[in-house]
C-alpha cells in the first residue's frame, strides 16, 4: 500500500495534468470574442471550435486509448498525451483561418483523449471505494481550476498580446509537466485499493499481454466493451447517473462557451476583466462545489449509497434558478456576484458520478468505463452543447435583427425567430459580420447589430440553463435503487475474488 503522502503527490500531479487539460480546452471561451471578430465567424462556428472540433476525435480515440491503458503503463500514456495536446494548443496560435483552427482544435482533442480514462483507473487503484468519490472530486477540481487559470490568463494575454499569443503561452508548460509526471509517478497494482481477500497476482503488477489469434483478440475486446456498456446503460440507477452528467454537462459547456462573450457584448468589458470575473467564479464557486460533491457524498453515503445521486440532484435543483436570476440582471456587478453562488451547488455532480462509474465495473475495465462514459457524454455535451447554444444565439440574433435589434423578451425572440428566420439569416450575417457592424457603418446599423446580439446571447444562455434542471431530474431518478445496485455489485465482486 502507498503512504498518504505519496497518494497526495500522485493526485496532485494528475490534478495538474487535468488542470492543463481544461486550460487548453476551455481557453477558447474566454478569447472566443476576439477570435470571432478577427476571423469574422458566426457563433455557431465559434461553438464548433469549442465543441465538435474538439469532441470528435477526443471521444472516438478515448476507447482504444482506454483499452491500451487496461494493459499498459498508464503513467506513460498520460505523459505522452500531455505532450500531444500541449503541442497542438501552441499550434492553434498559428492558425490562418477558421478551417485550420478547427483542424488544430481536433488535434488538441486527440491528445486529451489520453488523460482521464487512465487517470480515473489509476486513482481507483490507490484510493479505497469509501474515499474514491473524494479523490476523484479532487481530480475533477482540475475543471474549475483550469477554467479559472484559462480565463484569467487567457483574458489578460488576449487583451495585451492577442488571442494567438494566448494559445502559445498556455500550451507550452504542459510539456514540462509531462516529463515530471513520467519521472515521479509509479504505476500502481491493479485493484490494489479494493477490499478483496486474495494474494496479489502477477497480472496485477505486470502489463497484461494478449495472446492468441487476432480474431480472438477482437472478439475479447468487443466482449469487454459490451460488458462495460451493459454496466453503464443496462441498470436503471447507473443509466440515470450517466444521463444526469450528460445533460448537466451539455448545459455547462454551452453556457461556459458563451458566458464570457456575453459579458463582453452586453456590458462592454475588456477581455482581461471578463477573464478575471470568470476566473474567480470558476476557481472559487465551481471549485468549492466540485470538492464538496465528492467529500459530502462520501460522508453522506454512511446514511445510504443513494446519496451519491441525491447530492448532485439537490445541488442542481438549487443552482438552476440562481443561474436564471444572474443572466437576467442588467448590471454586470450584480450578475457577477450572483454567479459566485450556483457553482457551489452545480458542480457537486462530478465526483459522485465518477465514483459510481468506477465502482460498478471490474478492475481492468475502469479506464474503459471512463472512456465509454466520456464517449457518450462528450459527443452529446461537449460536441453539442457549444454548437447548440451558438445555433440558438444565431437564430435569435436573426429574429431580433429583423425586429430592428430592439431585443425584447425570450418569448418575443422565439416568435420573431419563426416569423423572420427564412430571410433574416442572410441579412444579419451580411450586415453584421462577426456580430458587429462593419467599420464606417451608420450608428443606427451599429446599434441594431449590437442590440440583436446582446438579446440573443442572453436568451440563448437562459434556454441552455434549463438543461441543469433536466439533469437534476435524472439524478433524483438514479437515487431509486442505487444503494441496492451497488451492494449487488460489491457482493458479486467479493464472490468472484473469494
Amino acid at each position: 500500500m502507498f503512504s498518504n503522502a505519496y497518494k497526495g503527490v500522485v493526485l496532485s500531479f494528475l490534478l495538474a495534468a487535468y488542470t492543463f487539460n481544461f486550460i487548453d480546452r476551455t481557453i477558447i471561451a474566454t478569447i472566443g470574442q476576439a477570435i470571432k471578430v478577427d476571423l469574422k465567424i458566426t457563433d455557431a462556428q465559434l461553438g464548433l471550435l469549442g465543441g465538435v472540433s474538439f469532441a470528435a476525435l477526443y471521444t472516438v480515440l478515448g476507447i482504444p486509448i482506454a483499452r491500451l491503458a487496461e494493459r499498459r503503463n498508464r503513467v506513460t500514456i498520460i505523459s505522452l498525451a500531455l505532450v500531444v495536446w500541449s503541442g497542438f494548443t501552441v499550434a492553434c496560435g498559428f492558425a490562418a483561418n477558421f478551417v485550420s483552427l478547427l483542424i488544430l482544435r481536433a488535434g488538441v482533442g486527440v491528445g486529451e483523449a489520453g488523460c482521464s480514462p487512465p487517470s480515473h483507473s489509476l486513482i481507483s487503484d490507490i484510493y479505497s471505494p469509501g474515499r474514491r468519490a473524494s479523490a476523484l472530486s479532487v481530480y475533477a477540481f482540475g475543471i474549475p481550476l483550469g477554467a479559472m487559470i484559462g480565463a484569467a490568463a487567457g483574458g489578460w494575454l488576449a487583451q495585451a498580446y492577442g488571442w494567438r499569443i494566448a494559445f502559445m503561452v498556455v500550451g507550452a508548460p504542459g510539456v514540462l509537466l509531462a516529463v515530471l509526471t513520467k519521472l515521479i509517478i509509479r504505476e500502481p497494482i491493479r485493484g490494489g485499493a479494493d477490499p478483496v481477500e486474495r494474494p496479489v497476482l502477477p497480472e496485477d503488477v505486470a502489463a497484461h499481454a494478449v495472446d492468441g489469434p487476432a480474431q480472438d483478440w477482437i472478439r475479447r475486446e468487443f466482449s469487454e466493451l459490451g460488458a462495460v456498456i451493459g454496466n453503464l446503460f443496462g441498470n436503471w440507477p447507473v443509466l440515470n447517473m450517466v444521463l444526469g452528467i450528460t445533460l448537466t454537462s451539455l448545459g455547462g459547456y454551452g453556457i461556459g462557451q458563451f458566458s464570457p462573450p456575453y459579458f463582453n457584448r452586453a456590458f462592454g468589458l475588456s477581455y482581461a476583466m471578463v477573464g478575471l470575473i470568470f476566473g474567480l467564479i470558476g476557481g472559487v464557486s465551481s471549485g468549492l462545489g466540485t470538492l464538496a460533491g465528492g467529500f459530502v457524498s462520501d460522508r453522506a453515503s454512511r446514511w445510504g449509497a443513494r446519496w451519491y445521486a441525491l447530492t448532485p440532484a439537490i445541488g442542481l435543483a438549487i443552482a438552476t434558478p440562481i443561474y436564471l436570476l444572474a443572466y437576467t440582471r442588467l448590471d454586470w456587478r450584480l450578475a457577477a456576484v450572483i454567479l459566485l453562488l450556483p457553482g457551489l451547488f452545480h458542480y457537486t455532480y462530478l465526483g459522485p458520478t465518477f465514483a459510481v462509474v468506477q465502482n460498478v465495473v471490474e478492475t481492468r475495465r475502469r479506464a474503459t468505463a471512463t472512456a465509454v462514459l466520456f464517449l457518450f457524454l462528450n459527443l452529446i455535451a461537449l460536441g453539442g452543447g457549444p454548437y447548440l447554444t451558438g445555433f440558438i444565439i444565431d437564430r435569435l440574433g436573426e429574429a431580433h435583427f429583423a425586429e430592428g435589434g430592439l431585443g425584447g423578451g425570450l418569448g418575443a425572440g422565439l416568435v420573431g425567430l419563426f416569423r423572420h428566420a427564412p430571410t433574416a439569416a442572410i441579412s444579419f450575417a451580411k450586415a453584421c459580420p462577426g456580430g458587429v457592424a462593419p467599420h464606417g457603418s451608420s450608428a443606427a446599423l451599429a446599434a441594431q447589430c449590437k442590440g440583436a446580439l446582446i438579446a440573443a446571447t442572453r436568451q440563448g444562455i437562459l434556454v441552455t440553463a434549463l438543461f441543469y434542471a433536466w439533469g437534476s431530474l435524472h439524478y433524483f431518478l438514479a437515487s431509486i435503487g442505487l444503494a441496492k445496485h451497488l451492494a449487488k455489485v460489491a457482493a458479486a465482486r467479493k464472490a468472484r475474488e473469494a
